[in-house]
């Protein structure tokens, strides 16, 4: 009867020790923007003024947007702490606020193409003469437009294109995504998807009777975001997210079963941990690449994300049809060609290669609902490795500029050619 007390009490030791080390774990590595994609412990995080100040992309009918004549140097991440930064990508924006085009001054009148989308349309992590758009005015000489927007859905994609097409007039207009548009366009605030996004509060589109309507953000001001905790049952009603993501993937006591729950979170704590006194102390540790390792063990986490990505695609497939209608609606009123291009995030390239495209029969759906409409899926057109195809240690899985020059020889060939 003796010896099981010290028995008890250890195990309690070790509880308690569990959830300690839990609990500091996640909040040291699930808090944030860029942080574990798998865990978030509150609902509103608090927003400083200096963060705010920070947010020079604000607008309050499209949530953000990129600004005119800008020009910022980012930083891709690769390089390993303690070593000199080296690789450094230049973003620059003109006047109208679409990232420049080198190759090629914009036309006077009517142009040749334009380009609205995501990051992967604005083409993050590579250089100004590295995106896709300069290489294709390269081969057709003629300036090509590019709005792309970092975290856009097919929604804001459409309503930058309806503010912005009177002004920059095309023969021809690409809307450019990846297959996280379909969550996108369900979203009003990211913070419900996408952990640790705070500040990024934008409209959506709903669809009722089989009409689209359009809920406009509910911060009018950038201050407003402030208190976004007053617009709670806004949010809650009208964001697809809250409680189909975001509530079951909310931490709470006992956090040890939050956290010790999947092996890939331990180990992406682990990685962090080792990138953090690789960072302070200047020093790399021999022969181990942390920074792989938890790149490689953030895919892992995210597939249950790209899992719930493909059950929307089956869930809300008439919302993106009607949004893909209504971009094929507005260029029979303007007089121009529409192409839909769905092009592939690294984190849904080993699903797909076992599953099949996440978005099921959607390009072929398109065809034939929208004849005027052209469809091009990029996956198709890139060969080779999937991860070969993107910006390697970079901060995100772009694609890289050889791939953008080879998207660029697709377009030519179905646009121009």
């Amino acid at each position: 009867m003796v010896t099981v007390v010290p028995i008890a009490l250890g195990v309690v030791a070790l509880a308690i020790a569990a959830e300690v080390v839990s609990q500091r774990a996640l909040e040291r590595y699930g808090e944030g923007l860029g942080s574990m994609p798998t865990v978030v412990l509150e609902e509103f995080p608090e927003i400083s003024s200096g963060l705010l100040g920070k947010y020079t992309s604000f607008d309050p009918d499209l949530g953000w947007v990129p600004q005119p004549d800008q020009q910022k140097q980012k930083d891709t991440g690769d390089h390993l702490p303690g070593e000199e930064v080296e690789s450094v990508v230049t973003y620059s924006t003109d006047e109208y606020g679409s990232r420049v085009c080198p190759a090629a001054d914009r036309d006077e009148g009517r142009g040749a193409v334009s380009t609205y989308g995501d990051s992967y349309c604005f083409c993050r992590e590579v250089d100004d003469e590295d995106t896709f758009q300069n290489r294709l005015a390269r081969r057709i000489d003629a300036h090509v437009g590019n709005y792309g927007g970092g975290n856009y859905g097919l929604d804001q994609a459409l309503l930058r294109m309806k503010r912005q097409y009177p002004e920059d007039p095309t023969d021809h207009v690409c809307i450019v995504v990846t297959a996280s548009s379909i969550a996108r366009i369900l979203s009003v605030w990211k913070h419900y998807q996408e952990f640790g996004n705070v500040l990024a509060v934008k409209p959506r589109y709903e669809l009722r009777d089989g009409e689209l309507e359009l809920l406009e953000s509910p911060v009018d001001e950038k201050e407003d975001l402030l208190d976004l905790e007053s617009r709670a049952p806004f949010l809650r009603t009208h964001d697809g997210h809250y409680e189909n993501w975001f509530k079951p993937h909310l931490a709470s006591f006992p956090y040890a079963t939050d956290f010790l729950d999947d092996p890939d979170q331990v180990k992406y704590a682990l990685y962090a941990a080792g990138m953090d006194l690789e960072s302070e102390y200047g020093i790399s540790i021999p022969g181990v690449d942390l920074g792989a390792r938890q790149a490689a063990t953030t895919l892992r986490l995210e597939q249950s994300r790209v899992r719930y990505h493909e059950r929307l695609f089956e869930e809300k497939a008439d919302l993106f049809d009607a949004l893909i209608g209504e971009f094929v609606s507005y260029a029979d009123e303007h007089d121009f060609t529409p192409t839909f291009v769905m092009v592939q995030q690294l984190r849904y390239a080993a699903h797909e290669a076992d599953r099949g495209p996440i978005y099921g029969d959607l390009m072929d759906r398109l065809d034939e609902r929208y004849p005027d409409l052209e469809t091009i899926d990029m996956a198709e057109h890139l060969s080779g490795d999937p991860e070969s195809l993107y910006v390697q240690r970079g901060e995100g899985g772009h694609y890289s500029p050889e791939t953008n020059a080879r998207i660029a020889e697709v377009l030519e060939e179905r646009l121009i050619e």
